[in-house]
């Protein structure tokens, strides 16, 4: 199998956990920069998405988001095997026709999720409790769209995982370990001042959950992968 992983800004790559679970299952991969140009990838048996700080309906200002749009619906509608982090899940659901707003409030460091009832049962998910602990770094949201079903849920927002067909679009980062996290930090400083967070607030805090956010992740972006393995 082969992957096609969209990267739209330096700091949000695929990340070294990303990279060794697909090694693990043989999977190659090809990133594709959209920052610098690179066209979206195509005959790929599976697309993830990272994440990256603009919003989805920005294309004046990034004018491959467009042609990513395009070439994301045609992929899932499709039935193609497709997983969304932040940006990434926002994109699926502006592609399938649901809206992308702001969040009432932000999300920046680790929170708890809660699975739905759907979610309890759905393959992305299997092995992971109802209720588990994820990094977030957002301040835009999304509406599940039309034919889709919600999965998880947070007290901060309400919409944090969907499923359409073989296509999962997440709100949070199971893809970020906490050395990406610290590297954000820097990255997204007046994030943090527009928040009023201090870095230590959500570095310290999330690296004492370092294991089992390790262990969470493996599991749900290892699901996704046996899934597509499995056709």
């Amino acid at each position: 199998m082969h992957a096609a992983l969209i990267q739209h800004i330096a700091c949000e790559g695929p990340g070294p956990l990303l990279e060794e679970i697909l090694e693990e299952r043989g999977i190659s991969a090809t990133v594709a920069r959209m920052d610098r140009g690179d066209p979206v990838p195509k005959d790929a048996d599976l697309m993830i998405v990272l994440g990256g700080p603009m919003n989805v309906y920005e294309e004046e200002r990034y004018p491959y988001l467009a042609d990513l749009d395009a070439a994301i619906r045609t992929f899932v509608q499709d039935g193609g095997h497709y997983l969304g982090f932040c940006l990434g899940g926002q994109l699926l659901a502006k592609a399938l026709g649901g809206l992308v707003m702001r969040n009432p409030a932000p999300e920046i460091g680790l929170f708890p999720l809660a699975l739905t009832r759907e979610g309890t049962k759905d393959p992305l998910f299997a092995g992971v409790p109802r209720t588990f602990p994820t990094i977030e770094w957002h301040f835009d949201t999304f509406a599940v769209p039309p034919g889709a079903e919600l999965l998880a849920t947070s007290r901060s927002c309400k919409n944090q995982a969907f499923r359409f067909k073989n296509a999962w679009g997440l709100q949070f980062h199971p893809e970020v370990t906490v050395e990406m996290l610290e590297e954000w930090v820097a990255v997204y400083e007046t994030d943090l001042q527009r928040v009023g967070l201090p870095p230590q607030a959500v570095t310290g805090y999330a690296g004492g959950w370092r294991d089992e956010l390790e262990r969470l992740s493996r599991r749900i972006i290892g699901n996704f992968l046996d899934g597509a393995g499995r056709g």
